[in-house]
């Protein structure tokens, strides 16, 4: 449970029922369940391969992680990432061949990241904006004719966790605050263009409130970053800004007509808080 960060999967359920709500599926069937599973899979298997590839640096910054604490042997958490990963390809390629190949092209952004482009400053936090983004994306292969319509809209999380992960790299040591304001300027790029999106769509006075929420659980955190860049304030910034990705979420369900869903969505945010509380989210 530790090596597969619960609070963090949450946010990747959230993001599947956003790009059903973008695709405007009426969810008069349960068989897109498969893809809530196939996220599940893909997001578990890539955190796991993120502390298997990183076993050897944890054991110096993070040395109370499950595997270079000894709770959990390398081997046994590389096969369970693996499984994991291939449970997600699995569970979408049920769905729909179309579905199947982007969790095939997640899977493989996310051995990607963990192996090779992590180590870069750009290309690591590029790479895990579009395993998000893909994510997004394959919420919307319910109605695979969406993509083309609205695919483009997965620029926007991938911004996000550009963001986010571009400042995670300073979470131990401390960083700088240019990066945090460049951090701060792709946070307002995203909550712009969802209140446009909102406009556009004559839903602007129900989307504004999840807009504002979001920004405020985004912004105190990485203001207080600002403020002292060190490296616990930026932890609880990147924190923040992965948990509040449910919020972003929600604002997608409701930018697109889908109150109900994004109030449901929203409700998943006290439930990925409690479990931040008993397991590491970054």
């Amino acid at each position: 449970m530790q090596l597969t960060r619960p609070a963090n999967l949450v946010t990747a359920i959230a993001d599947i029922l956003a790009g059903m709500a973008i695709a405007q599926f009426t969810f008069a069937s349960f068989q897109p369940s498969l893809l809530i599973v196939s996220t599940l899979g893909l997001y578990g298997g890539g955190v796991v391969m993120n502390d298997v590839f990183d076993a050897k640096l944890d054991s110096v910054e993070r040395p109370e992680r499950p595997i270079p604490s000894g709770k959990v042997p390398l081997a046994s958490a590389a096969t369970m990432g693996l499984l994991l990963l291939l449970l997600g390809i699995l569970a979408a390629a049920m769905f729909s061949i179309e579905s199947g190949l982007i969790a095939f092209a997640i899977a493989l952004l996310t051995i990607i990241y963990n192996r090779f482009a992590k180590h870069y400053a750009f290309f690591g936090p590029l790479t895990m904006g579009m395993c998000r983004g893909a994510n997004l994306i394959l919420g919307m292969s319910v109605i695979p004719e969406s993509i083309e319509r609205w695919g483009l809209i997965a620029l926007l999380p991938i911004a996000y966790i550009f963001a986010i992960t571009m400042i995670s790299q300073d979470e131990v040591h401390g960083g700088k605050k240019r990066t945090l304001y460049i951090a701060a300027l792709l946070y307002l790029i995203v909550l712009i263009a969802q209140l446009i999106m909102a406009q556009n769509h004559g839903n602007i006075l129900f989307t504004v409130p999840f807009v504002v929420l979001h920004a405020w659980l985004i912004g105190r955190p990485l203001w207080n970053a600002i403020q002292n860049p060190i490296g616990p304030m930026i932890g609880k910034a990147v924190k923040a800004g992965v948990i509040s990705l449910i919020v972003m979420n929600a604002s997608w369900c409701v930018a697109f007509g889908l109150l109900p869903l994004g109030l449901a969505v929203l409700a998943l945010l006290p439930l990925s808080i409690l479990l931040a509380r008993v397991f590491a989210v970054t």
